[in-house]
């Protein structure tokens, strides 16, 4: 489906061999029924399945086919999808990910209140490969629609990264300042990403679940954790780049409890690809942050709500 305006939105869709997903990605916008979004497509898959299925919504949605060339892998690809939109914000979709019911409407809003913000930030529903609901992944913010200062934001972000990629939206002039997604950093690049528009620019949070995370064992998430030295070093090389953005009181606070942060996900990692001898180290390393930086680390980083849905999808054999 073709239309004649400009897009006022750009989804960046990087897809490889998505047969098993795609269909409901696509699906997930085309029920939201709006020709002002374009779609753009960037297929690495060595045969033409996952195209088939694409091109079957192009009666629903205003799609655009990017021709890969060279960019390889997801962050490539999406990077290179973000320099061909045509929209002034983006939105980046993964394959098996999806978007909610009024996500549009909400989208539109926040664009709406603050055309100008690099960053809108807000919470994303985990989903299990059925697409069920198994909890929220929020943000450690009060303020819906509200600007979030730099400093308080990074002494959260960079603790641990809470975004999931599906729910929040860039200004794509900013994306393509900032250098867009380090393709060094193939498992921590959307958080140093994060980062790197915050420290950039204005940044909002949204309190509405727009799009839903899913969870699944074949995930970029789950196969990227296997090797635990290079897991943790993708991690710190985020914390490295940026603390200095902070006052050295603050720096030194967010530091120890990022480090613990980084234990506890290299240990929960390999729990689960059947390693359980991390988890006392990572246990010990949460318990000597003391109290009141134990507290705010279970608040900024989120664990029990990135954790206990794959607990739940684990036991019941969906994930």
């Amino acid at each position: 489906m073709q239309t004649a305006d400009k897009p006022w939105l750009s989804v960046i869709l990087p897809v490889h061999h998505g047969e098993e997903w795609v269909g409901e990605a696509l699906s997930s916008i085309a029920s939201q029924a709006d020709p002002g979004i374009e779609i753009l497509v960037i297929d690495t898959s060595s045969d033409d399945a996952t195209r088939n299925i694409v091109e079957s919504y192009a009666d629903r949605l205003n799609l655009r086919f990017i021709d890969a060339g060279e960019a390889n892998g997801c962050t490539a690809k999406t990077n290179l999808g973000v320099r061909h939109a045509q929209a002034r914000h983006v939105s980046w979709l993964c394959q098996d990910d999806l978007w909610l019911q009024g996500r549009t409407e909400a989208v539109r809003s926040w664009i709406t209140q603050d055309p100008d913000a690099v960053l809108h930030l807000a919470p994303s529903a985990i989903v299990d490969r059925s697409g069920k609901t198994l909890g929220v992944w929020n943000c450690p913010f009060d303020e819906d629609g509200l600007a979030i200062a730099k400093d308080g934001l990074l002494e959260k972000l960079l603790v641990q990264n809470f975004v999931a990629v599906v729910s929040p939206i860039v200004r794509r002039d900013a994306w393509l300042e900032v250098g867009g997604i380090d393709r060094d950093l193939w498992y921590t690049g959307d958080w140093d990403l994060w980062v790197k528009l915050a420290c950039h620019g204005g940044v909002r949070y949204h309190e509405q679940v727009t799009g839903g995370f899913r969870i699944h064992d074949q995930s970029a998430t789950s196969i990227g954790s296997v090797d635990d030295k290079e897991f943790e070093s993708q991690h710190l090389a985020v914390i490295d780049r940026y603390l200095h953005e902070l006052p050295a009181e603050s720096a030194a606070r967010v530091r120890s409890m990022a480090e613990a942060s980084i234990h506890v996900n290299v240990a929960l990692a390999s729990a689960a690809h059947g390693d359980i001898s991390k988890l006392p180290n990572a246990v010990w390393a949460a318990v000597k942050l003391g109290p009141s930086k134990l507290v705010d680390y279970v608040q900024y980083s989120r664990i029990l709500e990135r954790s206990l849905p794959r607990v739940r999808a684990k036991i019941s054999g969906s994930l």
